[in-house]
């Protein structure tokens, strides 16, 4: 049965923070530099695969890149000679190091010689969104002498990882957003078949509503809170994970 006045307090959180402000302070700033779909992909991937920790950090590394690219990645990925990546050598975001954006830009490369839209590297692997994850991760790692290293930069549910960075990215490539922070270019995944990313501060919050029973922070807990926000709007359940962000990390509520 949905609580009302709940289901009221979180839609009226979800308009809060489901803003063109929301932006400027928040990774998905950086795939908002662009306007071709490719550029958004590419941007975005990298935005939510180093968003952990410090946002302003994450901003600032994330811009880094894009401009050690020349503010044009998919231009720079599918185009760039040897000579280009020396300067990439250096760059460095936490654990994320040269070795891993190298094989990165590898991966995205060979992609993109195939297909021209990172969609279909998670689609082609099944329906649901564990089994595209789960395809996702295979497939990127697929490449001849992958680093090893580089395989905690990319979740995969198989492991039971919540997948929190990746299920961020899909909300903001598939979301269909009236208020334009999502970007809804993705056509191939429902809005309505997307998992509520979920970290500690998510989970706490959610917790404090009894929105979750389960203990351990894990693929099965973003199943659960996400069957959850189904509930509440079953065509657009993870528009909340504005709510739950906004309240645990902006408002501290818990």
């Amino acid at each position: 049965m949905v609580d009302n006045k709940l289901k009221a307090f979180f839609d009226r959180k979800v308009d809060e923070y489901d803003q063109p402000s929301f932006i400027k302070y928040d990774p998905v700033c950086i795939p908002h530099q662009f306007t071709k779909k490719q550029d958004i992909e590419i941007s975005g991937l990298f935005a939510a695969v180093f968003a952990w920790g410090n946002r302003t950090i994450i901003i600032n590394k994330s811009q880094e890149l894009m401009q050690l690219m020349d503010m044009a990645p998919y231009q720079f990925i599918t185009q760039h000679k040897e000579r280009d990546l020396k300067k990439l050598l250096s760059f460095k975001h936490r654990t994320f190091n040269a070795t891993d954006l190298l094989y990165f830009i590898l991966f995205l490369q060979h992609h993109y010689s195939k297909a021209d839209s990172l969609e279909k590297a998670f689609t082609q692997w099944g329906s649901s969104l564990e089994e595209m994850l789960t395809g996702f991760h295979s497939y990127f790692f697929s490449l001849e002498d992958a680093p090893n290293r580089t395989k905690k930069h990319i979740a995969t549910p198989y492991k039971g990882s919540t997948c929190k960075r990746l299920c961020m990215y899909l909300r903001w490539m598939v979301r269909q957003d009236k208020n334009g922070v999502d970007f809804g270019i993705w056509k191939k995944i429902k809005p309505a078949d997307l998992v509520c990313p979920i970290d500690l501060h998510v989970a706490r919050v959610a917790k404090h509503f009894n929105l979750l029973d389960r203990k351990q922070i894990d693929w099965q807990a973003a199943l659960e809170l996400t069957a959850y926000l189904r509930t509440l709007d079953p065509k657009d359940p993870v528009k909340y994970d504005f709510a739950l962000f906004g309240l645990g990390v902006i408002e501290k509520y818990c």
